[in-house]
């Protein structure tokens, strides 16, 4: 949210959501499934699942959610310079998700538009984003705007992941002086090369999962990101980053929303760690006490869209940061209209 190491402030100027209007709800999977009451709702966080009719597909969403965009801000093809697309919902072994949203420019007779798609598994729609930023912080950048599009359709066949899936896309407006810019020292990646979760099944939109090995992956790639980012942070700032001081809101990407808590909890637990807390049971209940006094304010405002319509792969982490901005436009509306709000919000997502 500082302009430290983006002196034009470069980022995300506009964000804007598109969500299938079918959904399922998780008690009703629950019962379908013949599971224990509340295995899903209770055992995964989740509500609701967004689900796509078949009149719909990853085009057709990235088409609505661009045309959104681009109507609410009211912006004309012309001053788009650079199309970036993170999915991993493909239609096509070689066009790319971008080519088909280029025929909307082109009937404005534009075609001079940089960018490709994205792929690799969730992390698409973040290097997308900071393709974009990239070039607008380059010597190549010509003075226009660039468009983010994540999206995807996460379906699993019949079983334990299924419960996990969701749809969903994201559109998000980037360049200078932006309300939303990113922190671009303060980068931390972690990529391994791992067999969690893969699609090499060129005939089948069902992907094969190991459920067990996703979510230690998960908390692997969390722990060495945040251990790298607080080594940059304090690089530049010349003070160590504490979790429960420097933070107003925590965004995960978010498969489910129990395993978010259980992310939260772990960072916490590498706070705790760092100050020297012996490893074991004392210092575990202590980081999971903090964690959750502060889970409801830092982190549970980001999951609306999570919890009630699934994981959105690409797309998870963007409507995480959707979900905070609608948070923070209610926090000091009166009751009355909060509820009003609400009830608007969740008329126009079509939970």
């Amino acid at each position: 949210m500082t302009n430290l190491g983006n002196p034009d402030n470069v980022g995300i100027l506009g964000l804007e959501v598109y969500l299938p209007k079918d959904y399922v709800a998780q008690a009703e999977l629950e019962a379908f499934d013949g599971v224990s009451k509340g295995k899903y709702t209770t055992g995964l966080g989740q509500k609701n699942m967004a689900v796509c009719d078949n009149a719909e597909d990853i085009v057709s969403m990235c088409l609505t959610v661009l045309e959104q965009l681009m109507n609410k801000y009211k912006l004309s093809y012309h001053d788009i310079g650079r199309l970036e697309v993170g999915t991993e919902t493909l239609i096509d072994k070689s066009k790319s998700v971008k080519t088909f949203l280029m025929e909307q420019f082109n009937q404005h007779h534009v075609f001079d538009v940089l960018g490709v798609d994205s792929i690799n598994a969730c992390y698409g729609g973040t290097n997308a984003l900071f393709n974009a930023v990239n070039w607008v912080e380059s010597s190549s950048y010509n003075g226009k705007l660039a468009i983010v599009i994540c999206g995807d359709i996460a379906l699993y066949e019949r079983g334990a992941a299924r419960p996990t899936g969701g749809a969903g896309a994201v559109a998000m407006l980037v360049g200078k002086d932006a309300p939303i810019c990113l922190e671009t020292k303060h980068i931390a990646s972690h990529f391994e090369h791992i067999y969690d979760f893969y699609k090499p099944q060129m005939n089948s939109e069902y992907p094969v999962v190991n459920g067990l090995l996703s979510n230690i992956a998960y908390m692997r790639s969390l722990a060495a990101c945040y251990t790298n980012y607080k080594r940059l942070y304090q690089q530049h700032h010349g003070t160590p980053f504490e979790l429960q001081k420097h933070t107003n809101y925590a965004i995960f990407h978010s498969p489910y929303t129990k395993l978010v808590q259980k992310a939260f909890t772990k960072l916490n637990n590498l706070d705790e760690l760092e100050a020297g807390v012996p490893e074991n049971r004392k210092q575990a209940k202590s980081a999971l006490q903090k964690a959750t006094q502060t889970f409801d304010q830092v982190v549970a405002p980001g999951l609306l869209l999570a919890r009630e319509c699934g994981n959105m792969y690409t797309g998870s982490v963007y409507a995480s940061l959707a979900s905070i901005i609608r948070h923070e436009t209610t926090i000091n509306l009166d009751a009355d209209e909060a509820t009003t709000h609400e009830a608007s919000i969740k008329r126009t997502l079509v939970f």
